[in-house]
C-alpha cells in the first residue's frame, strides 16, 4: 500500500527554493562556469560563517570531506583513527581510504554518541586522530573529546553529516575540532540536488591542502604544477546555487523539525517507544527521530502495513560489516544492542501535525500488542 505518512519527502523544500534555484542556474548556464567559480566561492564563505569557521572547502561528497581532511592532516599508513561503532559506514570508510586503521569504540547508552572516556581508553601509540560522529543531529561531547585529544596530540575531525546547525553548550557542530566534514546528500538537513560535501576549519594551511588534494593535487599558484597526489572531488556551481538557497532557510527548517519532535515526544510519553534524546545542553538538528522499541523488525513491518514508513540507522554496526572484519578487534555491547532496537520515525520540516498524530497512533497500536523487554 502507499504510505499515508512517508518517512521523508524533498518536494516541499524543493518547491520553496525552486524559483531562486532556476534563476541561479540560468546564470550558470549563461556563463558556463559549471565547476568552481564565484558561486562556489560564495557558498563556501557563507557556509564557513554559518559554522563559525574561517574556511570552508567544497568537495564532491561527505565521504571525501572526511577522507581528504584526514589526508591533509597527514593521517595515513600505520595510523589509527578512533571512530564509533554505530556510525554510517562512510565514517570508517574514509579512514581506510586515507590508508589508516579505524579503531572502533562503543557509545553512550543514552544518546548513542562516542564519549571522551571511550576515546581515552582506545588511544594507543598508533592513534593519530579521533572522528566523533554527531549522529541523528545530536552533538557529541567535543569539549571532553577535545581535552583527551589535546593530552595525546591527536587531531579531531568531526563527522557532521547529520548535524548541520546543531549546537552543544552554544557551540555549533563543526566548530570544535581541527576540521569537520559535512555531507550535502539530498536527504540531509542541508542537501543538494545531488552529491556534495564540505570541510570547514580555522587553519588556512589545512584548507589550502584540502583544496589542492580535491583538485588533483594542483598548486594554487600554478595550475600546471601538482605537488600532491590528489583526486577529483570538486563541488560544482549548480549545487552551490542550491545549497546557498537552502542555507538561508536552514534555521527555520530546523526549528520546525524541533517542533515536530516535541509533538512526537508528547504523544509517545509513557509508551514503550523510548526516544534517543540528546545530552543536556544540546540543541539537536534532529536529522533523524530515533526511538528504541521491542521487537523492532515486527513493529516496522506492522507500521508499514498501516501506511507509516520508517527507517533504521543503522541495523549493522560497522565492526560487524564484512568489509571491516579485519578491523573488528573489540566488544561494542551498547552499539550491538541498539542496532536491534532503533527505529527512525517520519521526520522532515514539512511533516504536518496530522501526520504526526497518524504515525503515533499507529505506533502505539502496534506496541500495544508487543511484549516489552
Amino acid at each position: 500500500m502507499s504510505a499515508s505518512v512517508p518517512f521523508s519527502t524533498l518536494a516541499p523544500t524543493t518547491a520553496e527554493i525552486r524559483e531562486e534555484v532556476e534563476a541561479g542556474w540560468a546564470r550558470v548556464l549563461d556563463t558556463g562556469g559549471f565547476v568552481g567559480g564565484p558561486l562556489v566561492a560564495a557558498f563556501e564563505q557563507e557556509f564557513a560563517a554559518y559554522c563559525g569557521r574561517a574556511h570552508a572547502v567544497g568537495v564532491a561528497n561527505g565521504t571525501d570531506a572526511l577522507h581528504l581532511a584526514l589526508r591533509a592532516l597527514g593521517v595515513g599508513a600505520g595510523d589509527e583513527v578512533v571512530v564509533p561503532a554505530n556510525t554510517f559506514i562512510a565514517t570508517a570508510e574514509a579512514v581506510v581510504l586515507a590508508g589508516a586503521r579505524p579503531r572502533f569504540v562503543d557509545v553512550d547508552p543514552d544518546d548513542l554518541l562516542v564519549t571522551a572516556d571511550a576515546v581515552a581508553a582506545a588511544v594507543t601509540p598508533a592513534t593519530a586522530a579521533v572522528m566523533p560522529v554527531h549522529l541523528y543531529g545530536h552533538v557529541a561531547d567535543l569539549a571532553g573529546i577535545g581535552a583527551v585529544a589535546q593530552r595525546h596530540g591527536l587531531a579531531v575531525v568531526e563527522d557532521v553529516a547529520q548535524a548541520h546547525g546543531a549546537t552543544r553548550d552554544g557551540k555549533t557542530a563543526g566548530s570544535g575540532g581541527t576540521a569537520a566534514g559535512f555531507s550535502f546528500y539530498p536527504g540531509k538537513n542541508l542537501g543538494a540536488f545531488g552529491d556534495g560535501g564540505a570541510v570547514v576549519t580555522d587553519d588556512p594551511a589545512l584548507a589550502e591542502r584540502i583544496s589542492s588534494l580535491a583538485n588533483h593535487g594542483r598548486a594554487e599558484s600554478d595550475r600546471y604544477l601538482h605537488p600532491h597526489l590528489g583526486t577529483n572531488s570538486r563541488l560544482d556551481a549548480l549545487q552551490a546555487v542550491v545549497l546557498s538557497a537552502k542555507l538561508r532557510r536552514l534555521d527555520a527548517w530546523t526549528e520546525r523539525r524541533r517542533a515536530v519532535v516535541a509533538a512526537y515526544r508528547e504523544r509517545l510519553a509513557g509508551s514503550p517507544a523510548r526516544l534517543v534524546e540528546p545530552a543536556p545542553g544540546v540543541e539537536s538538528a534532529w536529522h533523524l527521530l530515533v526511538v528504541r522499541v521491542p521487537e523492532r523488525d515486527r513493529v516496522r513491518e506492522e507500521l508499514a502495513g498501516l501506511g507509516v514508513q520508517t527507517g533504521i540507522h543503522y541495523p549493522v554496526p560497522c565492526p560487524s560489516q564484512p568489509a571491516f572484519a579485519a578491523y573488528a578487534d573489540g566488544d561494542h555491547p551498547v552499539a550491538d544492542r541498539a542496532a536491534g532496537e532503533i527505529l527512525s520515525l517520519p521526520l522532515h520540516p514539512h511533516l504536518s501535525d496530522d501526520e504526526v498524530d497518524t504515525a503515533c497512533r499507529a505506533l502505539l497500536k502496534v506496541l500495544a500488542a508487543v511484549e516489552p523487554r
